[in-house]
């Protein structure tokens, strides 16, 4: 049975490798460390299609160390130790050449299973090479995390697509029987969604789909040729970007209905149900705010359910915080808050704190007057004492301008109330 193209075409060097300079070029950093032949263990973080395996594979051959690859879909704690038992027996212990154990998908581990890596990792009789689609911050336990350095694979760009093709037409030796031009690849590409097997598989089947030698390549041979249906919810391709764009604008416009349709596109699609919550939970605090803080709780309360029920119930779960945001009333304050400050210190620098406000644990700094002027709230009436909390250079300066909502109101009343008409409240 023939292999596929992608297998067929998988890069063995570094040279032959398309995409990620930034880790591969000349003067990337895997580059170095492939030469000096000191490698640490790592994950990397990408789109499916962007070259984790292949790397990874690359950077065993070229680095002369055993290479041992497990699949978290199929993979137990038990394999996971018979694999480090046999990278151990395969000699290079305590030494720069310790045998390469890739694990792709490595999200899917439970922490059990990630727990039962972390000897092999800290004691150094493998080095890890994780792959996953996700964030690994949120899907790979902090202990493990911390032993490895994370590296961001790239989608490819349109011209790292077209070169992959070009590659698999100048070396593969079924495609180069043929004469096979592409006179249109914006179909190819689209379909792709930035995904290099992806692109090659479908590349594939439009030219074993034609019984000539030579092959013209249009969009529409291409489009006639892949069923659409297969594309319908692409969770890594430019309508994956597009339909949670669309949920997310739903939600902030307050539209309850559009809200769940999108979620409904998402759902029958196979997105992650924790990158649905997470993105409510963001925009719980961008886009609500404190014109309805309960939301941020919802939306929270809402990551955690998911995180733990799981398909297919979560899907009601996550209808309730889709409507309940939507219906909340809106307020972007404290995301425009938090941007005018970040700007301004950007502007301004770093300027002193000011006396009565800076700590003072040791005598000398008592001595210097630290905190000595300082005005403890509860000791005044109503909790307020009228003193400056900015740098001199910033006196009055207001950040946070109160939306017009019902709560926010009521808070503009409050800082009127305490600060008069120092921030133009």
């Amino acid at each position: 049975m023939e292999a596929p193209l992608a297998e067929r075409i998988r890069p063995q060097r570094l040279e032959d490798y398309i995409s990620q300079l930034h880790l591969v070029g000349e003067n990337g950093s895997l580059t170095q460390q492939i030469s000096r032949g000191i490698i640490p263990s790592m994950i990397f973080w990408g789109s499916p299609g962007t070259g984790k395996t292949t790397l990874a594979q690359i950077i065993a051959k070229q680095s002369n160390r055993p290479f041992y690859e497990l699949s978290a879909i199929n993979s137990g704690v038990k394999d996971i130790r018979d694999v480090i038992e046999k990278a151990k027996q395969s000699g290079g212990l305590f030494t720069a050449k310790n045998p390469i154990l890739f694990i792709d998908e490595i999200h899917r581990f439970s922490k059990s299973q990630q727990d039962s890596l972390l000897a092999a990792v800290e004691k150094g009789w493998v080095t890890l090479i994780g792959a996953t689609t996700e964030n690994p911050s949120f899907e790979v336990i902090p202990a493990l995390l911390s032993r490895c350095q994370v590296y961001v694979l790239n989608p490819f760009s349109k011209e790292d697509l077209l070169a992959l093709l070009e590659r698999a037409m100048k070396i593969d030796t079924v495609l180069a029987t043929k004469k096979i031009e592409i006179e249109e690849s914006e179909a190819l590409l689209r379909l792709s969604g930035g995904d290099g097997r992806k692109l090659l598989n479908i590349f594939e089947l439009v030219v074993n789909a034609s019984a000539e030698d030579e092959i013209l390549i249009t969009n529409q041979k291409v489009l006639d040729l892949v069923q659409q249906n297969t594309v319908l919810y692409d969770k890594t391709g430019e309508q994956h970007y597009d339909i949670v764009s669309a949920f997310i604008k739903s939600i902030r416009g307050s539209d309850p209905n559009g809200a769940v349709y999108w979620l409904a596109r998402m759902i029958e699609g196979g997105e992650d149900v924790k990158f649905i919550a997470r993105r409510m939970l963001i925009l719980s605090s961008e886009d609500i705010g404190n014109a309805n803080p309960t939301a941020f709780i919802m939306a929270n309360n809402t990551f955690q359910a998911v995180s733990t029920i799981g398909n297919p119930e979560s899907r009601i779960i996550l209808s309730q915080c889709a409507i309940y945001l939507a219906t909340s009333p809106k307020s972007n304050a404290s995301y425009m808050a938090i941007g005018e400050a970040q700007a301004l210190v950007k502007q301004t620098g770093d300027l002193s704190v000011p006396i009565h406000l800076r700590n003072a644990p040791t005598k000398l700094m008592k001595e210097l007057g630290y905190g000595e002027e300082y005005q403890y709230s509860h000791n005044y009436p109503n909790n307020f004492s009228e003193q400056e909390y900015l740098p001199d250079e910033l006196r009055e300066t207001s950040f946070y301008k109160p939306g017009n909502n019902a709560r926010e109101n009521e808070l503009r009343t409050f800082l009127k109330n305490r600060w008069k008409d120092k921030y133009g409240y």
